[in-house]
């Protein structure tokens, strides 16, 4: 499209506070290029973009054409019966406005809509979806990107993100729209006073609540100190009331919740980039729990399907896990206490991303665990549980995690979900608390058992269509010629473009290098930028930091 010519129509057309938006900008070509130089991507991550005027926003008009495709794609390919779709939304800017505009959409197209009466995390909208019957489920939110974003992401009936194939289709019914005279828009609260659309029942709530429950460790009568001191940190998103609710009712009442964080706030105010992954979001969180002597500090991201902790050292500094180590922790703990109390499953499996620690295989073949290994991204994790399922195993699944931060233990949803996550955490928190042992002393024995592995993250931004061009330029790069990458000659190289080991197509590069490290290099699928991962197996800690210093050196040079 011509972006001036797109511009001046929605000047025509689009609602009045969008006009207004874009009028703001009309002496600025460069500005209006990067808002109408294409439409939104939609995938299977949904949309994901900034908040604002334009085909390249998020906004009313972005939001109602692909939920008027959504709508089309519901109405070509399911029976009437099955015609429904469940919404939920986060604490971000317009997250409620997205959410309504979608829900009205689907009901004008005569599709029943079952939405939250207020926000809810990821996880308790892959539960709606197959609690509910649902054909599909739309969660608005950007995750844990900075407040400028917003996003929308579609579930399938199974309650994971949607697979490659249904997003084409989603995606060639959004295209043949003109996105103001193809969209059949509505009125939310006429519509729910009709009663096409309703609000989710408390019932729903609870119930999945209980299945978070379910997913104790604890044999019957088993004791734990559950007194422990907690600072939980929701990071102004939707996990205040679930998580609280798993944990008081599993008795842990010992929570304190850091206050200027406490509320949802999609400005997040005190966290810019509101990730626990990321250290300047947890350090409010570590002041309070170093304040009032607490002993674990857990904070969930804005839609609550990622969790992050940090835990107090020997010295009484508090020290922040990765998402691995995390993993590695759970996963170990999991193993250990289904075996204890004789809950293994016969063959049981864990499911893990390609760019997660691999020591968490090491760790699962201790236990006669089998290892599957899938594509970046949880919703590849949640279609493994749904293969096990059609095959009458689904109890075989113990475990699935992804380095991101991501964790499920169960199979009564289909992403990540960190309530399950809190509440996991902190029962094995205070598991290994009640015999005298903190969770860096076990990694510590686990390293010593099974060897030390550092895995680590380096992201780096390309805004804009200039920058999708650099992306794409750089993929080709590392395609045609990487013989070696700090320093460290290249042993092999898997291209998932291809598709390998029955595993979709994806665009991604996985290299193993001499001395047993890999680089994993990769486009991001909801943000504009190219994410390399590096794992490297060494004797101690220190020797593994200066290989992969050298490597992500190396990396960061030919991003340049």
């Amino acid at each position: 499209m011509d972006p001036i010519t797109e511009y001046r129509r929605w000047l025509d057309k689009a609602d009045p506070d969008i006009v207004e938006a874009l009028r703001a900008v009309e002496q600025d070509p460069a500005a209006i290029e990067d808002a109408f130089y294409r439409d939104l991507a939609f995938g299977t991550g949904g949309l994901r973009g900034v908040i604002g005027a334009g085909t390249n926003r998020m906004n009313v008009h972005t939001v109602a054409k692909a939920s008027q495709g959504l709508a089309n794609y519901v109405n070509a390919a399911f029976p009437p019966e099955k015609r429904k779709i469940a919404v939920s939304y986060d604490s971000r800017i317009k997250s409620d406005l997205f959410s309504k505009e979608a829900a009205a959409v689907f009901a004008e197209n005569g599709i029943e809509v079952h939405i939250y009466p207020e926000l809810m995390p990821t996880p308790c909208l892959s539960y709606a979806v197959r609690a509910l019957g649902c054909a599909a489920g739309v969660m608005v939110t950007a995750s844990h990107n900075p407040a400028k974003y917003n996003g929308y992401k579609v579930y399938g009936p199974d309650g994971c993100q949607i697979t490659t194939e249904a997003a084409e289709v989603i995606l060639a019914e959004i295209e043949k729209l003109d996105i103001f005279a193809d969209v059949k828009r509505g009125d939310f609260d006429a519509l729910l006073a009709a009663g096409k659309i309703r609000y989710i029942g408390g019932d729903v709530y609870t119930a999945f609540t209980e299945e978070v429950k379910k997913q104790s460790m604890l044999a019957p009568g088993e004791e734990i100190d559950r007194g422990v001191a907690i600072v939980y940190s929701p990071l102004n998103g939707t996990g205040l009331k679930p998580v609280l609710r798993a944990l008081r009712e599993s008795g842990f009442t010992n929570v304190t919740v850091v206050r200027e964080q406490e509320q949802p706030d999609g400005n997040f105010p005190t966290c810019p980039y509101p990730n626990p992954e990321i250290r300047e979001a947890m350090a409010l969180g570590m002041e309070y729990a170093a304040r009032g002597n607490a002993d674990l500090l857990l904070a969930t991201d804005p839609d609550c399907d990622r969790c992050g902790i940090a835990v107090r050292n020997a010295e009484g500094d508090f020290v922040l896990l990765s998402g691995n180590e995390t993993g590695m922790l759970l996963l170990d703990w999991i193993c250990a206490r289904r075996t204890a109390n004789g809950t293994m499953p016969e063959r049981p499996v864990m499911v893990k991303t390609i760019v997660t620690i691999d020591m968490a295989e090491r760790i699962a073949a201790k236990y006669g665990v089998e290892t599957v290994n899938v594509l970046t991204g949880f919703k590849f994790i949640g279609e493994q549980i749904g293969f096990l399922e059609q095959k009458g195993e689904a109890d075989r699944y113990i475990f699935g995690f992804e380095e991101s931060y991501g964790y499920l233990s169960g199979t009564y949803v289909r992403d990540k979900d960190a309530v399950n996550a809190a509440f996991l955490i902190c029962e094995m928190f205070a598991w290994y608390r009640t015999r005298g042992v903190s969770l860096l002393q076990r990694l510590g024995e686990l390293y010593a058992e099974y060897g030390y592995c550092l895995n680590t993250l380096h992201s780096f931004e390309f805004e804009g269509s200039a920058g999708m061009r650099k992306m794409q330029g750089l993929m080709a790069a590392f395609r045609a010629d990487c013989a070696s990458i700090g320093g460290r000659a290249v042993e092999d190289v898997q291209d998932y473009s291809v598709g390998l080991n029955g595993l979709p197509k994806s665009d991604v590069l996985k290299y193993r290098l001499a001395g047993s490290c890999s680089v994993v290099v990769r486009p991001s699928g909801t943000e504009p930028k190219l994410k390399t991962y590096i794992s490297v197996s060494a004797p101690t800690r220190a020797d593994a930091e200066a290989v992969e210093k050298k490597i992500a050196e190396d990396l960061a040079a030919r991003m340049r």
